[in-house]
Parts: structure tokens; sequence; C-alpha cells
């Protein structure tokens, strides 16, 4: 291998360490909703699956696949979540046969929780295993305090 090659090799590298750092940094993060971005108070601007899901304050629709060994982690980080809150609830769907959902919803992995109010207004989501102590700080001001 010659000295260009070595050099295609360390730009290969940093390139991967690079794009492994930003993914990295990525996971779990919360995102708020955009102001205007999915506030219409008619549910039925959402997949019939996701609406009928919606509870009587927050819920927290995770969006999965069968094959997905985080969703398995959210799964059990968000069930326990709702357990212990009232006023939270978690609906886990499975869009492995329904990619369809996932496209409306404008998910691209899985795992992705987003919070919906009651009215089917988009509250947050987060694109990997949330951190469940900093989803529930965010979380707070949309439930009824106890």
């Amino acid at each position: 291998m010659g000295q260009t090659g070595l050099w295609i090799l360390l730009a290969a590298l940093v390139a991967g360490l690079a794009v492994g750092l930003v993914l990295r940094l990525r996971e779990g993060r919360i995102r708020p909703a955009r102001p205007g971005e999915d506030v219409d108070p008619d549910p039925s601007h959402l997949p019939e699956r996701v609406a009928a899901a919606l509870g009587p304050a927050v819920t927290l629709v995770q969006i999965s696949t069968t094959f997905c060994s985080p969703c398995r982690h959210t799964h059990a980080r968000l069930a326990t979540l709702a357990e212990n809150n009232d006023g939270l609830r978690h609906v886990d769907l499975d869009v492995t046969h329904e990619p369809e959902i996932a496209h409306q919803l404008g998910v691209l992995r899985t795992p992705t929780t987003i919070a919906y109010d009651a009215a089917g207004a988009e509250l947050l989501r987060v694109g990997g295993v949330p951190d469940a102590d900093t989803l529930l700080d965010s979380l707070r001001p949309h439930l009824a305090p106890a």
C-alpha cells in the first residue's frame, strides 16, 4: 500500500469516527416540538393507530420494530415511567409491517418516542433510548400536579 492508500485509509477512519460521534451525541436527546409543528387540535391528522392510542393526558408513543434491541430497553424504561406517574401513558407501536406509520410521523429510526397531549399535539420526540429523569422533567409542565 502506497502513501496515497494510507491517507485514504486515515481519512476514512476519521470520517467514520466523526459520524459515530455525531450519532452518539444525538442518542436519547429530547427535541421539543417546533412552534407550529403538529399543533392541529384534531387528532385526525395522526395515523389511526396513533390517534386511537391517545390518553387523557400525555401519551408516549414509542415507534419500534421487531428486531430492534434498543426498542426493548426503551419499552421497559417507558413502561416503568408511565406506571409510576399519573397522567402518563405509554403505547408501543411495532411498525415492522406498517412502515407507512413511521413515514407519516417523520420517524427515520427506531426506537423513536413521541409525546402527545390529549388533543394530539406533539410535545416532544426522542430518538434512541431516552433518559427517564430527563424525559420526565421535560414532560412535567404537561402533567397534572400530584
